[in-house]
Parts: structure tokens; sequence; C-alpha cells
């Protein structure tokens, strides 16, 4: 099997309170975007689960999310055989755009159809909740939806399934640690508030000219990550010097993204961007 697996933006990201597990709950909205890895299943005839990638960051251990959700089902349903699993990456690892997450998601909707499970997707996305917080939103293969508590909940936001956005996507070549993110973001006092909320900004999504004005996107980790990682802010800065009002860091960075007007759009700004010869990945990409 070969599946597509998506990498994510948040649009709006609200740290609210932490939990007695030590996670956070949050209140987020998630875009789905056609940046995308591929994934290739193969069956063993052990109950072996091999994992191999392109890219060397990506652990092959018991670590990998995709090992994980293979051996959660596999045992889960006492299932005899093995599985390769081939991670082809174009989505940066480590970026805070779920790339890992979106695999572990491609994997059990996979393994569903290739061991005939006959799971809902409800149902995938308790055991997804199992795997890591992000995964989730991908079993619901939406473009848009909310996540609550540690961003598990999952809510399709079905009246966004027309809207496409584009934005100009740049991530520099930095590793950001999440649980070090959200560990400074418990000390920092002071940080702003949101001035709007999920339900603000999908109310205006749904309107005719989306995000044309600007402080509706939020991220309460982006302040900690610039703080602690004036690469980011570099990022920031060189996207703002270009016009661009609607600039945020996804999740816990180092990813930072614009909404800009067009794919055209998108594309001139990421050759331009480019042609700066930063240390930078930098894509147009729109909601898939």
């Amino acid at each position: 099997m070969v599946i597509p697996s998506y990498a994510k933006v948040n649009l709006f990201l609200q740290v609210l309170d932490k939990r007695p597990d030590n996670f956070h709950n949050i209140n987020t909205l998630f875009e789905r975007i056609n940046l995308r890895d591929k994934i290739i299943i193969k069956k063993r005839p052990d109950k072996l689960i091999k994992i191999s990638c392109n890219h060397p960051g990506v652990p092959l251990d018991a670590s990998n999310l995709c090992f994980k959700a293979a051996k959660l089902l596999q045992g889960q349903f006492r299932i005899k055989g093995g599985l390769d699993i081939r991670i082809i990456k174009r989505i940066p690892v480590a970026a805070g755009l779920g790339g890992g997450s979106g695999n572990a998601a491609g994997v059990l909707i996979a393994l569903n159809k290739l061991w005939k499970l006959r799971l809902t997707k409800a149902k995938l996305a308790k055991f997804a909740s199992k795997i890591g917080s992000d995964v989730a939103f991908f079993i619901y293969e939406a473009p848009f939806a909310s996540g609550r508590e540690r961003g598990e909940k999952i809510r399709v936001l079905n009246k966004l399934n027309k809207l496409k956005l584009w934005h100009i996507l740049v991530v520099p070549k930095i590793q950001v640690s999440t649980p070090l993110i959200y560990g400074k973001f418990d000390r920092f006092s002071g940080l702003t508030k949101p001035a709007s909320n999920v339900k603000m900004l999908t109310s205006t999504l749904v309107g005719k000219h989306p995000l044309s004005k600007p402080g509706l996107l939020f991220n309460s980790l982006e302040q900690v990550t610039l703080k602690l990682y004036p690469e980011v802010r570099r990022v920031k800065d060189t996207l703002r010097a270009f016009g661009l009002r609607n600039i945020i860091v996804s999740g816990s960075g180092p990813a930072v993204f614009a909404v800009v007007p067009s794919g055209e759009k998108a594309a001139v700004l990421a050759e331009k961007i480019k042609s700066k010869r930063k240390p930078w990945q930098v894509y147009a990409v729109s909601t898939a």
C-alpha cells in the first residue's frame, strides 16, 4: 500500500492550563496543507515491524510513531503478520508541521484497510490519541478541524471544506524541542493573550475575504520560541519585510508561515526568499 501523509499548520494555538499528566490543555485550529510525505507498507511473513526512511533524522526504532501505530494495532487485534514500513520524507522533521503525527495516522488508516479491521474514524482516533496529541487530527482526513484538551479531541469544521488558503512556509534548519518550549512556557510571565478565539477565526474564514485583517492568527508558544531561537525571529522579520501581515509560527516551531492572497503570489515570494540564499527550506503551500 502507498499512502500520502500530509503536514499541518496551526492557524490558532492557545495553551490553557497544565494537566495532571504533565501535558497541557489547548485550543487549536488545524489546517492540513499539501506538503506531504509518502508511506509504503508491505506485509512480512514474520511478526517483525521494520521501519526505513530516506531522512537521517527519523528514528527507525520503537520510538518511531509509525512503529508505535503498527505495534498498537498488531497487539490489540492479535495480528500474526509483520510489516515493512518505508517513509519517504518531504515534510521537514521536528518543525512544528506534524510530519511524524501524520505518518502515524497514515499507518493507522492503511492498516485498518490492509488488516480488514473495519474501525470507524472515531475508533481509529482513540488509538491515535494513545500515540501522540496531533495524530487524531490526521485520522479525519479533513482540511480544517478544531482540537481541544491535548489537541486530540477533534471537531471537523465542515463549513470550511470549500476554503483554500495559500501560504508561504519557511523552515530554518534548526532543531526546536517541543517539551522544552512547553516547559519554558510554564515559567514565562506576562505572555500576550489572544485577541480572538477559534470560533471568531472560523467565522472570519467562512467570509468572502478570509484573513483580510491581521491579528486573528495566534500561537501562545510563539513568544517563547522567538525568545529562545533568534533565527525564527529572523524568518518572521524577512516575511514582514515583504509586506505580509498574517505571519505566525506553527506549533512549537521552527516553521513559520504567512497567509498570501494566491498561489502565484506564494510562488513568487518563495523564489525571492530562496534568492537570499539563507539556510532555510521555503515552500509555497495551500490547504489540502
